[in-house]
């Protein structure tokens, strides 16, 4: 099997949630399934939300929602800094407020990157593969919306996939559901121990948009360095030296 890395990152990112508080737009912590099919969908050239028709999917997720893949933060423990940013909206019908002028907040992600892993295996994955091995776009790639330009680097082709029989950690983003995380129990005699600080990330996350209406579908996805235990039948495979799941 192969499998297409590149590392994703950018100055700023912005993958809203669909809840707002007071003009407040907050943003996922990480990168999701939906937003990189999106990103792949401008890649070649696909429509989005606003060519889409009633009662169907978006052209980039119906053609795409199928595509395997996997994502490995870069930011240190998975924890990507946030900031709210304060604009105008000053288009007159933005507000019904004296002199139309709306105040916006929206929650910034600062330096992101992540390395991403494509598992190259139907026609979609391998146009996707060709045209970013290629440095090819239809559309420019953007991380959430065009505030915030998506860069691509360090791309390559894996041959060398195979799948782990012995699972004792998860390097990847991974669906909390199929596994169980523990911190090892150490000696506390053993002088010569090394220590290890352990993290964990967690989020609803979206995986899928609803057939019905459009709208996220949400698990909890966990990143971190603690010992993990299948608790479902999926696949994990070593891909270079990082174990990863792909979704």
């Amino acid at each position: 099997m192969k499998v297409l890395k590149f590392t994703l990152y950018g100055n700023t990112a912005f993958f809203k949630k669909p809840e707002v508080n007071s003009y407040l737009y907050f943003t996922y912590g990480n990168i999701h399934k939906v937003a990189l099919l999106g990103i792949f969908g401008a890649i070649l050239g696909y429509g989005g939300y606003n060519q889409q028709k009633s009662g169907v999917y978006p052209e980039f997720y119906e053609k795409l929602k199928d595509i395997q893949l996997s994502i490995v933060p870069n930011n240190p423990k998975g924890f990507i800094p946030k900031k709210v940013q304060i604009f105008n909206n000053s288009v007159g019908y933005a507000s019904k407020e004296l002199g139309g002028n709306l105040i916006v907040k929206e929650q910034w992600l600062e330096n992101p990157s992540w390395d991403i892993y494509l598992l190259v295996q139907d026609d979609e994955s391998r146009k996707i593969s060709e045209y970013i091995i290629n440095k090819k776009a239809i559309y420019a790639p953007y991380l959430g919306k065009n505030d915030h330009y998506a860069n691509i680097t360090n791309v390559k082709v894996i041959d060398n996939v195979n799948e782990v029989q012995e699972i004792d950690r998860i390097d990847s983003l991974c669906l909390k559901d199929c596994f169980e995380f523990n911190i090892p129990t150490e000696d506390a005699y053993n002088l010569e121990a090394t220590y290890v600080d352990y993290y964990k990330y967690e989020e609803q996350l979206p995986y899928g948009l609803d057939k019905d209406n459009n709208m996220y579908m949400l698990k909890p996805f966990v990143f971190t360095n603690m010992n993990a235990n299948l608790t479902e039948e999926i696949k994990v495979y070593k891909v270079e030296e990082k174990n990863i799941v792909f979704y």
